[in-house]
């Protein structure tokens, strides 16, 4: 019908019809293959029958219709073989088909997404996110550093105090004693100037570290 309507058969309708063909093919090779078997049973009781009776007229015919059974019993076992090769064949073609129809699509789909890919407008959202990311590390590092700044000058203070003592103490000085024996004008000297040098290393270095904070967040207003 599909002939005289001229409607085309598509290769995938073809392969299905096809394999329909070669399944009822096969079964009815193997009913008759049952058949055959079931026939060779009854043969050979016949031919048992016929022996003991002594009848070997019959049981020479019986066993060349035997022998002829069992041999197209075995034409239908190639038979059956040959046909699920053939079955298998046309599956592995249908399945060929439906990968090749799959691998189109997915073709397809990968095309369509590329052409909506923007590249430019990629490099921009990468290039702002790296830029935002090292504004992000840059206030960090200037918070830690003027936190840090803030807390470590007591403790590095109590820290060294802490180990000029141990070490007066190991080499069996001590400090106080030392500070009562020594005359008062050569100590009053040298530590005013001490603190007066102190006083211009911390003014110094208190404003190396505000410059380089401020160089820090100028940076941060320009990103």
């Amino acid at each position: 019908m599909s002939f005289l309507f001229g409607k085309k058969k598509t290769p995938a309708e073809l392969l299905r019809e096809n394999k329909r063909m070669l399944d009822k093919s096969i079964r009815e090779i193997e009913r008759e293959r049952q058949g055959l078997q079931a026939q060779e049973k009854k043969l050979i009781v016949e031919i048992k029958k016929s022996a003991k009776q002594g009848q070997m007229g019959a049981v020479k015919v019986m066993a060349k219709d035997l022998i002829r059974t069992r041999h197209q019993i075995e034409k239908f076992y190639k038979l059956k073989s040959q046909l699920q090769g053939v079955a298998l064949r046309i599956q592995t073609l249908k399945s060929t088909q439906a990968m090749g129809e799959a691998m189109k699509g997915v073709t397809k789909a990968m095309g369509q997404m590329n052409r909506q890919m923007n590249l430019p407008s990629l490099q921009r959202i990468m290039q702002e996110f790296e830029r935002q990311n090292e504004r992000m590390e840059l206030t960090s590092e200037v918070m830690g550093d003027a936190i840090d700044d803030a807390l470590e000058g007591d403790e590095e203070e109590e820290e060294t105090e802490e180990l000029v003592n141990q070490v007066l103490d190991e080499i069996g000085i001590d400090v106080n004693q030392e500070l009562v024996n020594a005359p008062s004008s050569a100590v009053a000297a040298p530590a005013a100037k001490t603190k007066v040098a102190q006083a211009e290393v911390t003014g110094n270095e208190d404003s190396g570290i505000d410059e380089e904070l401020q160089a820090r967040l100028d940076n941060l207003r320009r990103m």
